[in-house]
């Protein structure tokens, strides 16, 4: 049998100076006992893949809204996809790959339904603002609890929480291994939107970056392995997760492409869409704030504790798209009679 403390002194003696330990954590929020079995952050993501808001991701949004074919990324394979390209990174430099794993598996647990277009309507209506990191913390601190650990969340980490609150913004973690989330992040959803937008005929090909492809290469795989392995080759024996100039640059000259192209293309995003979302998220808003008792029971807690919009936004960011369509028409479109 492999006890926890085996795998603990396996990771001493194996992994790279630079690569963040468990029996180093920085700890929990609320002390607990030790696993017989698991680390610390194997626990962390075991938590993160049982809960709620993980399974909910299936049905959100990833870019294109409603997609009628089996095969367009939903924010649940976009989370796995990060997660892949994070643990092969993690493992060819030799540093946590549990850890990394954990993070990238929770860091977009806190989007809202209808992708970004959705986060924008929060953002706008809020007070104080929303944004997908950050909800993503409260999450696993505050929204997703179970009866072993009232009132403290999921109770993760602080390596895994940071990574999760950092993975995207202008803080960066302060662990290795969520600098490479930060970064794999970015490497998998330019890359499988470039294939969605192909698949749905927004892009071609040739409308591609030239540069960009004669760079990465000319497929899907041979993108992101050129991207990966960039980012090995420069991490290396360094003290922060880095790409090279040459690649970085082109990286974000393809992010740009992308945002004019297919994030803010009026074929994906047409003005009637993002208006109905806007209707939707808005009413759900306003009609959960304007009563507490109109809240699920365990929201009426948090409304109690930190303000009805507050628990109202906490509910309309964690319901999927058909989930969010579902309330709206139970509320406010008018049944006929049968």
């Amino acid at each position: 049998m492999i006890l926890r403390e085996d795998v603990e002194k396996r990771e001493l003696e194996i992994l790279d100076e630079r690569a963040c330990k468990s029996v180093y954590s920085r700890g929990r929020q609320y002390p607990e006992e030790k696993d017989v079995v698991r680390t610390d952050f194997q626990r962390d993501r075991d938590r993160i893949i049982h809960s709620k808001a993980f399974r909910r991701l299936m049905h959100k949004t990833q870019v294109f809204l409603a997609p009628e074919g089996d095969h367009f990324r939903t924010r649940l394979t976009h989370t796995l996809e990060v997660s892949q390209i994070a643990r092969t990174i993690a493992r060819a430099l030799n540093y946590n790959e549990d850890l990394t794993e954990a993070i990238a598996l929770g860091h977009d647990l806190g989007h809202t339904p209808f992708g970004h277009n959705g986060e924008d309507v929060l953002n706008r209506i809020h007070p104080g603002g929303f944004s997908h990191n950050v909800q993503s913390l409260r999450v696993v601190d505050v929204l997703e609890d179970n009866r072993h650990r009232q009132g403290q969340g999921m109770n993760l980490t602080m390596e895994v929480r940071d990574g999760i609150v950092n993975h995207t913004g202008p803080d960066i973690p302060f662990t290795l291994e969520g600098q490479i989330v930060h970064l794999a992040d970015r490497i998998a959803y330019i890359n499988h939107d470039i294939d969605d937008a192909l698949r749905s005929g927004v892009i071609s090909f040739d409308d591609l970056p030239r540069a960009s492809i004669e760079l990465f290469g000319r497929s899907h795989r041979n993108r992101i392995n050129a991207l990966v392995m960039d980012t090995i080759r420069n991490s290396d024996g360094k003290d922060q997760i880095c790409q090279s100039p040459e690649f970085r640059e082109e990286m974000n000259d393809l992010r740009r492409f992308m945002f004019e192209r297919v994030y803010q293309s009026p074929i994906v995003k047409r003005d009637e869409d993002l208006a109905k979302v806007e209707t939707v998220i808005a009413a759900l808003y306003e009609y959960y704030s304007e009563d507490i008792d109109r809240l699920p029971s365990d929201l009426r807690e948090i409304a109690e504790r930190d303000g009805v919009r507050e628990a109202a936004k906490d509910y309309v960011a964690g319901m999927t798209d058909r989930f969010a369509l579902t309330k709206y028409d139970e509320l406010f479109v008018p049944i006929g009679w049968k």
